[in-house]
């Protein structure tokens, strides 16, 4: 019922533009709302038995498809806002939304020109140290961690898992982002959020293709990160549910690490194997 009120919230919500959200009320930021909300309904899509709420869905689904489409900027990327009423803005966190919420709409049967998941735009981002930098539009300076462990999702969630720049990428995360220390799990929701479904769908055999020379003890693998991650957030989780730590909030926090400990179920089809 609740994911029932949800779908039908977000589709009350969804703009004549296609864009899904408040223009008004999130006047500074309604990309990250319309990508996420994009990548929710994409993946409950399947669900909507009712042929009337099916179709109606199909249509708010390539309506917002449209709307990113159009939102891009000039560079192949995105920003807060639509590129045209925001500067030509792009950055990497709210294009790796995008590409994750088109993904999925892909993923779902809903048409996504190939082009427009293309993920051009995050290699034009990486940096001498194998990190993604801020921004094409913008700079941004050296590498960050977030943004890198978004391409990496990105790249590993388009089925692209053997390829020199996932190399680049994966190495970098492995030097700035330990997940084998209880202070260093919790700082960046966002991080962990994508740099667990980069290692989820990396299994347990895919650090090895990507590095036959590498040493057992050296390999990143799923069950590691989880036996580390999994046990440090079910021990912080308060009595009413929810995670109450973090930059953001408690929802902001506790979205993401239920997506985190929901990966083994595969219950988003752009997380599966």
């Amino acid at each position: 019922d609740s994911i029932r009120k949800a779908v039908d919230w977000l589709t009350e919500h969804s703009q004549p533009s296609g864009l899904l959200g408040d223009p008004k009320g999130e006047s500074g930021r309604y990309m990250f709302g319309h990508g996420y909300a994009m990548l929710f309904l994409a993946s409950v899509y399947g669900q909507q038995g009712d042929d009337d709420r099916h179709r109606k869905l199909e249509g708010v689904l390539a309506r917002a498809v449209a709307f990113t489409a159009d939102a891009q900027s000039s560079r192949g990327g995105w920003g807060y806002i639509r590129a045209a009423d925001g500067g030509d803005l792009d950055e990497g966190a709210s294009t790796v939304v995008q590409l994750q919420g088109l993904r999925a709409a892909r993923n779902a049967g809903v048409a996504v020109p190939k082009k427009l998941i293309d993920i051009d735009y995050l290699r034009k981002c990486t940096g001498p140290d194998g990190g993604v930098i801020y921004s094409l539009s913008a700079g941004g300076g050296g590498g960050r961690p977030a943004l890198t462990a978004g391409a990496l999702a990105c790249m590993f969630t388009a089925g692209d898992y053997d390829s020199d720049l996932a190399r680049r990428w994966i190495t970098f995360c492995r030097q700035v982002i330990p997940f084998d220390r209880a202070d260093a799990v919790g700082r960046d929701e966002y991080t962990q959020y994508y740099y667990a479904q980069a290692l989820y769908v990396l299994g347990d055999a895919g650090y090895e293709k990507l590095f036959p020379a590498s040493k057992p003890a050296e390999r990143l693998t799923w069950p590691k990160y989880r036996e580390a991650v999994f046990d440090h957030l079910l021990s912080h989780q308060a009595d009413d549910g929810g995670w109450h730590t973090g930059r953001v909030g408690p929802v902001y926090s506790t979205a993401c690490y239920l997506t985190i400990l929901q990966l083994d179920n595969e219950a988003a089809p752009i997380y599966r194997r």
